[in-house]
């Protein structure tokens, strides 16, 4: 965890009076979710922050503001999107993505795991498409499906960008590891408190939230230095 951001519905930014009270500056505007994780994004770049992807769920993914900046920033993404999100399937026509995977072919899929769970490879079936437009800095597109081994009408849908010569086992992996996101949260909930907040102001819920992504980068890192460390050496008492 990184960076952090509270979200005002309009209701809050519509009505000052109640901001100030709350210690939220007249500066503080409605800004969407989407908005929200382009400026924390724009903070990482700006801070040299290393990454290699971006992903997130379909409330980002179907956003095409965010999608159309990630791509002028050359920010390779996997997204997870609506079945009904529409992408470019030719020179002046778009397809809905559920419509377009449902011309891959039975053998075109591959059982794949996209990470370790709870209870050992989560393993579902992965086909990809190419998106038919333009990419900046000549980049590529591509819809990936996710189906469940189990239940084959259950499909998930992405919308992806990046590099010519990516493979699926790429996007795979980059999709399954929004996961880790989760179990961050819960992690850092259960040990430092993340959520455990009674506040009235908005600097004080920062002041929480800072402190607590804080405690559990500490812990993090502790964990990190002591497994480098290695097990103890075993002695054989004589």
């Amino acid at each position: 965890m990184i960076d952090r951001e509270l979200y005002l519905p309009v209701s809050w930014t519509g009505d000052r009076d109640r901001c100030r009270r709350a210690g939220i500056g007249d500066e503080v505007e409605f800004s969407t979710k989407p908005q929200q994780a382009r400026l924390m994004l724009e903070r990482a770049v700006a801070a040299g922050m290393p990454f290699a992807w971006f992903t997130a769920d379909e409330l980002y993914g179907q956003n095409p503001g965010l999608r159309g900046w990630l791509e002028e920033q050359d920010i390779p993404y996997v997204m997870a999107t609506r079945c009904d999100d529409e992408v470019a399937s030719g020179l002046r026509t778009t397809t809905r993505v559920d419509a377009l995977i449902a011309t891959v072919p039975a053998g075109a899929w591959r059982r794949m795991s996209c990470g370790d769970g709870a209870h050992g490879p989560r393993v579902y079936d992965w086909a990809w498409l190419p998106i038919r437009r333009g990419f900046p800095h000549g980049r590529r597109g591509w819809v990936l499906a996710r189906r469940s081994v189990s239940d084959p009408t259950e499909i998930a849908y992405y919308v992806c960008f990046g590099k010519r010569g990516t493979r699926l086992r790429d996007l795979v992996r980059v999709a399954g590891s929004r996961w880790a996101v989760e179990e961050s949260f819960q992690t850092a909930k259960n040990e430092v408190g993340l959520d455990q907040y009674q506040v009235r102001r908005y600097d004080a819920w920062y002041g929480h939230i800072t402190l607590a992504m804080l405690a559990a980068a500490f812990l993090v890192a502790t964990r990190a230095m002591e497994a480098a460390k290695g097990a103890p050496t075993a002695v054989n008492p004589r």
